[in-house]
Order: C-alpha cells, then sequence, then structure tokens
C-alpha cells in the first residue's frame, strides 16, 4: 500500500508519516528531501521558493516512484506539498487501488485559536533552519487552496478543525482499518 500525505504548511504531514512508519513499519519518501537533493546537487536552477514549478518538476519523479513501489508490492508513506490536486489522473486503476491519499488542512478557526502551538511544533519531527515567517492570513490562504483545490478535484480533506492529534489519531485508525480490508 501506498499512502500518499500531503497538505499545507505546518498542517503535521511530516509528524503524520513519521506516527505512520512508527505504527505500520512502512518506510517512508519525504518529497521535500528530494527537493533539496535535486536543488543542492545542482541538477536544477529551482529554489525552495519555486512551489509551483517545483510541483511539475517534482510530480513526475515522485507518480514513478509510485508506480515502482505498487508494481513491487511494496509499502511506502510519500510526504509532501508537491504533489498536484489531479494527481489521480496520473494513474490507471490498477495503482490508484492500492494508493490511499491523505490531504491535511486547518481551518481558519483552527488557526486564529491554535497559531502560538502550531507554531511552537514546527520541528517536533524535523529541525527547521528557518522558523516560521509568515502571518495568520497567509497560513490561512495556504490552507484554503489546498481545501479548495483538493476538494474541487474530488478529493476528502482531513480537516484540522478542534483537536490536532486526534485529527491524526482517527487518521492512523482509518489506515489500519483500510489496511485489514485489503
Amino acid at each position: 500500500m501506498i499512502i500518499l500525505i500531503t497538505g499545507a504548511s505546518h498542517t503535521g504531514k511530516t509528524l503524520l508519516a513519521q506516527r505512520m512508519l512508527e505504527k505500520y513499519k512502512y518506510p517512508y519518501l519525504s518529497i521535500d528531501h528530494l527537493k533539496m537533493g535535486l536543488i543542492r546537487s545542482g541538477l536544477t536552477d529551482l529554489t525552495p521558493e519555486d512551489d509551483d514549478e517545483l510541483t511539475g518538476y517534482l510530480w513526475p519523479i515522485v507518480r514513478e516512484m509510485i508506480k515502482t513501489a505498487v508494481e513491487n508490492r511494496q509499502n511506502l508513506i510519500v510526504e509532501g506539498c508537491y504533489i498536484p490536486f489531479e494527481w489521480r489522473d496520473d494513474f490507471d486503476e490498477q495503482y490508484l487501488s492500492d494508493i490511499r491519499f491523505i490531504c491535511l488542512a486547518m481551518t481558519d478557526e483552527y488557526i486564529e485559536n491554535h497559531l502560538s502551538d502550531i507554531i511552537s511544533h514546527e520541528s517536533e519531527i524535523e529541525k527547521r533552519i528557518e522558523g516560521f515567517d509568515g502571518s495568520m492570513d497567509s497560513l490561512k490562504a495556504e490552507n484554503s487552496k489546498y481545501i479548495e483545490g483538493f476538494k474541487k478535484a474530488g478529493e476528502q480533506i482531513a480537516l484540522i478543525d478542534l483537536d490536532h492529534k486526534k485529527t491524526l489519531d482517527m487518521i492512523i485508525k482509518e489506515v489500519k482499518d483500510h489496511m485489514q480490508i485489503m
């Protein structure tokens, strides 16, 4: 099974991937690590700030890695924000049946009521060199972009609206239940 985790910045994508790694022993690929490897190696002129261009650059690589893992009957967690809204269009049903998609996003109310918590947990799994440098409005706008884009594409969104930990716990349980069905 492939578990594909995406969402806005600071939603807990890496935390969720790490928790699933620990619970299910599935390896995970951080698309951010792939991005930085390609940038630092000089294989692209893109920079970490080129988000839209990076999605177009990274997704074809990640997509083919996912296909290879499915074909080889390997489990893999793929985590990162560089997943296009119409990602399903790149897979036939033989692949889609092995992919569990998760998009994390926070509601405006959650951001308003928990901004200090969001910022204080930003380095819980990976130690960020640069901390949160946006505003509450930019965080709301990014989350809205993910919610609107993936909903328009027909995807379900795991909305973080009251309790972040309970939301992640619920997702992990749903994935486990899905694994038992397969």
